[in-house]
């Protein structure tokens, strides 16, 4: 795999000790699945994935589903609404649209209870366990130490204990035949298995046409598909495949580069950040390019920044009307602005953060006003307000990477060492987590450090 990372979404213990044969399923219910795929332990991962027997060329077709195979949340409009799935609408209509994996995950749980599910044979083969943070225990939630991702565990704790409220509440008086889950109970740690099931393994893909020829966008988990692994160098691609010109949908998995023998199929799940691949995948991806850390532009924390970094009279707590107007114009000022920025990812210093200290920082409206404003959020526009400037900014950035690595209680090395010792697998997870966020913000020291070198050597040959 490119990226190091730990897999556990695809642990060892599945739902049941012996499930069905997944592959031999999807071919009986009319999928395909290449003959030269099997489902293997990985070679780099800690847990199952599919993995190629022999080579297979570019552009095969390695896994193929039909319509009927994935498992959707069936919407308020089905023509079947029975009492047992209007219960489920109601309950899924409590469910705030951030946490969307819990709406299927309602339906994952009702599968999973009723008897003779058809998606029976796909659901005995999920883990039995996820160590995605919410179940973390609660030292190893305070091992995290990046408040951002606290701040999501502990919500997502809360919608899980406060959901289970209302959903018993809902259904303390329906019929037995109505009873979405065949009357078994349903408690927040089983709501909390079938969120992360359900956020580890759906994709997002195009459902049925609507009637103005658009297609919505479908949560939807896919048997085995959903057992290939992560990379963001995938050798696969998921690609929908109308035939016939109906709706009937196919869902394959195509080999995008020549795949080699005993390589694993790997899918990229998306550019996120290390927040969102351990929220809602259960792993931490070790240099992961798209990771950041969240600020929160805060004029007495920029002015001390600036201060600690030798800046002479910084004034974010005091900008002049023509800088508050650029403010705005950034939605860093005024009303429902959004004060949250970031470091580290693909633009290293968030733009609107960047163009804000450019602005405040050279307090010389006459040079500001002709800037292009998307120039002043580059970090490409190398000096758009003179070197002085942008050392001053660059300097500045440094200083709030200081003052960050400072709320963290432990540094790298003591981290490092605490891993080579024999801790939990979620302590493990904690410790790599933070160490990925605390090497980001080195790494952006690093490169800014290095840029204001370049800039004060040539000032000095200027």
């Amino acid at each position: 795999m490119s990226s190091k990372m730990m897999v556990v979404a695809n642990s060892l213990t599945r739902l049941v000790p012996q499930p069905p044969d997944l592959i031999k399923w999807v071919k009986t219910e009319g999928g395909f699945v290449h003959k030269s795929i099997k489902i293997a332990q990985e070679r780099d991962c800690f847990g199952l994935g599919l993995v190629a027997t022999e080579d297979i060329p570019k552009g095969s077709d390695i896994i193929a589903l039909p319509q009927h195979i994935p498992l959707k949340f069936v919407s308020e409009n089905s023509v079947d609404v029975d009492g047992a799935h209007s219960a489920l609408i109601k309950l899924a209509q409590h469910v705030p649209e951030e946490l969307w994996a819990m709406k299927l995950g309602l339906k994952l749980l009702q599968e999973r209870a009723r008897k003779g599910s058809f998606w029976w044979p796909y659901i005995s083969n999920l883990p039995e366990t996820y160590t995605v943070p919410i179940f973390f225990p609660g030292e190893d939630i305070k091992n995290l130490q990046y408040a951002p991702l606290l701040y999501q565990v502990n919500k997502r704790c809360r919608f899980l204990l406060e959901f289970e409220k209302l959903l018993k509440h809902e259904l303390e008086n329906v019929k037995p035949d109505d009873h979405p889950f065949g009357g078994q109970d349903v408690d927040s740690s089983a709501l909390g298995w079938a969120m992360s099931a359900v956020s580890s393994r759906a994709f997002r893909l195009y459902g049925s046409k609507r009637p103005d020829g658009t297609r919505s966008n479908v949560p939807m988990m896919l048997p085995l598909i959903d057992m290939c692994n992560h990379s963001f160098d995938p050798n696969a691609e998921i690609v929908q495949e109308e035939k016939n010109g109906n709706s009937n949908i196919l869902v394959k998995v195509v080999a995008g580069r020549e795949i080699k023998q005993n390589d694993p199929l790997l899918l990229n799940y998306g550019c996120l950040s290390s927040d969102l691949f351990l929220l809602d995948y259960g792993f931490v991806i070790q240099s992961n390019p798209y990771d950041c850390i969240e600020l929160r532009y805060d004029a007495a924390l920029l002015d001390a920044a600036s201060m600690a970094a030798g800046v002479s009279s910084p004034n974010f707590s005091a900008p002049s009307p023509w800088q508050q107007q650029i403010l705005s114009h950034l939605n860093l000022g005024g009303e429902n602005s959004d004060l949250k920025v970031t470091l580290g990812g693909g633009e290293l210093v968030e733009g609107r953060l960047l163009a804000a200290l450019r602005v405040i920082l050279s307090n010389d409206e006459e040079a500001v006003k002709p800037q292009d404003l998307e120039k002043l959020k580059s970090l490409a526009s190398e000096a758009p307000l003179g070197i002085s400037t942008e050392v001053s900014a660059l300097r500045t950035v440094v200083a709030l990477c200081v003052i960050a690595l400072g709320h963290f209680p432990t540094k790298i090395m003591e981290d490092e060492s605490l891993l080579k010792q024999n801790v939990s697998p979620t302590t493990e997870l904690a410790l790599q987590f933070r160490i990925q966020k605390k090497s980001l913000i080195v790494d952006v020291m690093k490169d800014l450090s290095k840029r204001v070198k370049l800039l004060l050597a040539k000032e000095s040959a200027s």
